[in-house]
């Protein structure tokens, strides 16, 4: 009935319980938690939870904004986190590289288009790709389906990358604040941590992205390409189970202004069903995403001229070589400023130096599927 396990139901009520004591509210705590919670998982509207609870609508409506802040501002921090710890970044990395076979891989990212009431808003910039009024979520996942970044930061017109460069994560991880910790070398070049996204994002230092979004590469791109998806598909995977485990956000039906706060809270429940690896149910899926590549800034620029030559030269060059070794030895951390470091430049096609086109073109060939001022926390 409340979309988790009873244990797990205990766990929110007692983390929630002093905050709630503390705003006077008449009705018993689990009573409180355990109505907004059935809201969210089974996507009940204020007065349809009236008649059940036997309350008047608008204290529905008061009790879910309530419930939802305090999941979103105080167990935001218990429940989301960025890995910042370097037994933490080689749990993720070591689980990324048995599923695609790509080094230093460490989460994720997409954007999700969750609708929200058209009533509630005006003008295009709401209008997402779908034709649905709606703001955007932007999550990182791990392999484990968690997210360790959560950010509601802009109308459903968005693009994935201008909510990205919004991101408090984004200027983290330009400056080298966070996912710092675990540089390889490969071949020579330092490879920092990095997260994977599709065709939608730019390609950074911290940000892998495909070489092309539709097959038309070589044949080692694509074999990357499809490596780079299946590390991607744990994110989309995530999402679905968000949007299957907590139905509201299939059609929110809380006002404009409590949207984000609800989006985030169901994310912080998420992690907490995740975490105690509650069943999981039956997935929502968004339809197949399109879109123009994204174009970089003019401070990006710089490595998206490089990363061509790069690309040019140095795929051509392995293919044209005897196939490398596939093992990457550890390096320790370089300056924050080595030009290696922060230069995205080297290492899409670095990284595809590394990767024997034999011994995965039959797992490629198994995996058609591959191409398929609110919240924002780090």
């Amino acid at each position: 009935m409340y979309g988790l396990s009873y244990p797990v139901f205990t766990t929110v009520v007692d983390k929630l319980k002093p905050h709630i004591a503390a705003s006077n509210l008449s009705l018993p705590t689990d009573y409180a938690v355990g109505m907004v919670l059935s809201r969210l998982a089974h996507g009940f509207s204020a007065k349809t939870l009236a008649s059940r609870y036997s309350l008047e609508p608008y204290l529905i409506s008061k009790i879910t904004n309530m419930v939802t802040r305090l999941l979103a501002t105080e167990l935001y921090p218990e429940f989301i986190k960025i890995p910042v710890s370097r037994r933490r970044l080689i749990e993720s990395t070591q689980a990324f590289e048995e599923l695609t076979s790509l080094p230093n891989m460490c989460g994720a990212i997409d954007g999700s288009p969750i609708k929200v009431k058209r009533g509630d808003i005006g003008g295009d910039m709401y209008e997402c790709r779908y034709g649905y009024s709606s703001v955007l979520l932007q999550v990182v996942a791990d392999h484990k389906k968690v997210f360790w970044d959560v950010c509601v930061k802009a109308p459903g017109g968005s693009d994935d990358a201008s909510h990205l460069r919004e991101s408090l994560l984004y200027n983290r991880l330009v400056s080298g604040d966070v996912v710092w910790d675990k540089v390889i070398n490969v071949r020579g070049h330092h490879v920092r941590p990095y997260i994977v996204g599709d065709w939608c994002y730019p390609l950074l230092s911290f940000l892998m992205t495909p070489f092309s979004p539709d097959g038309s590469g070589t044949p080692a791109q694509n074999l990357f390409d499809g490596m780079l998806m299946k590390g991607r598909s744990v994110v989309v995977d995530a999402i679905a189970l968000l949007k299957g485990r907590w139905k509201i956000l299939q059609d929110l039906n809380v006002g404009l202004t409590h949207a984000p706060q609800t989006i985030v809270a169901c994310c912080v429940l998420h992690n907490l069903c995740q975490i105690a690896r509650e069943p999981e149910p039956e997935t929502w899926k968004d339809p197949d995403e399109g879109g123009a590549p994204a174009r970089g800034l003019e401070n990006e620029r710089f490595s998206e001229s490089l990363n061509s030559i790069c690309n040019q030269f140095s795929v051509l060059h392995w293919l044209n070589e005897s196939k490398p070794s596939g093992k990457v030895p550890h390096h320790p951390c370089p300056g924050k400023n080595d030009s290696f470091s922060v230069c995205v430049s080297f290492i899409r096609p670095v990284i595809l130096q590394t990767i024997d086109q034999q011994k995965y073109h039959n797992q490629w060939l198994k995996c058609p599927g591959s191409w398929e001022t609110w919240f924002s926390f780090s």
